[in-house]
């Protein structure tokens, strides 16, 4: 199975949001936010090649939100950002397989669809995987996150995908999402950030998802401020940590414009990142 990650474009957010209760003294000596707070963040996406599958996980966050949205989250990529990334790879998108969503915010599943309300298909052909109590959940979410879900776009493609008998909802904590004679692709789900959060892994890479955002993260404490239940966070990011350390996986991180993935260490019952692989800030990049 080759892995390559994607990069489309960047989006900023508010520094304070994104590590929750840690002092912003604490975090900007990672990483510094501009004049309004904001810092700087990646799109980035999984591709899995098998010999039959192209297997695309989350999708970025769309080309069709207008100014107004595109100025506060400062979108920086171009029009059909995830196919425009594909060609440095010589694929189209209609070759697209497959798509795992990890869960339905607007960041990670808001390039699905394209056109003037979002809700075209990029990737017509590719059977869709998510979680089913999450796709439950996205359309009876709290106050707290309902600006997080963009349920007039999603739900058109779902039906799009449903009306194919091209959708798969998962309805376990872990297992397979799918497999051929020559590899698998399977998942775990973590609790914290949202309920139901699917992280998509092999043999050799675990996509971390909002789970551990960026390498900035690692840290147990370090939980974002938009996560609903952060406590409940901290104790999944431990429980994959120990799954992480024993089967010698690397964690790739969506949301850092630096750090690509990263091998985990543990010191006594602190754990940091070794060694994280550096973007080379191209639309698509190997990591095998």
């Amino acid at each position: 199975m080759k892995t390559s990650v994607i990069h489309p474009g960047t989006f900023k957010l508010d520094g304070g949001a994104m590590f929750g209760i840690i002092p912003k003294p604490l975090w900007e000596r990672k990483i510094t936010p501009d004049n309004k707070n904001r810092i700087l963040m990646s799109l980035r996406l999984v591709l899995f090649e098998t010999k039959n599958k192209k297997i695309l996980i989350d999708t970025g966050i769309g080309d069709y939100h207008g100014q107004r949205f595109e100025e506060q989250f400062d979108l920086q990529l171009p029009k059909n950002p995830i196919v425009e990334a594909l060609k440095e790879a010589n694929i189209n998108g209609d070759e697209i397989t497959d798509i795992v969503l990890t869960h339905l915010h607007f960041d990670h599943a808001g390039g699905l669809g394209t056109g003037a309300d979002g809700t075209t298909p990029v990737f017509p052909n590719a059977t869709l995987h998510l979680h089913e109590k999450h796709l439950e959940y996205a359309q009876n979410s709290s106050q707290r996150d309902a600006g997080s879900f963009h349920v007039k776009n999603f739900l058109p493609l779902i039906k799009f995908y449903k009306e194919k008998n091209r959708i798969n909802l998962l309805n376990q904590l872990e297992g397979t999402i799918l497999s051929d004679a020559y590899d698998s692709l399977k998942y775990k789900v973590s609790f914290g950030h949202t309920p139901y959060m699917i992280h998509p892994y092999n043999d050799k890479v675990i996509y971390m998802a909002d789970l551990v955002p960026m390498e900035h993260h690692v840290h147990v404490p370090w939980v974002m401020g938009y996560d609903i239940e952060p406590a409940v966070t901290t104790k999944y990011k431990q429980e994959f940590y120990n799954f992480i350390l024993e089967n010698d996986l690397s964690m790739i991180f969506e949301h850092d414009n630096e750090s690509v993935m990263s091998k985990l260490q543990k010191d006594g019952h602190k754990f940091s990142s070794l060694d994280p692989l550096t973007s080379t800030k191209g639309k698509i990049q190997s990591v095998d």
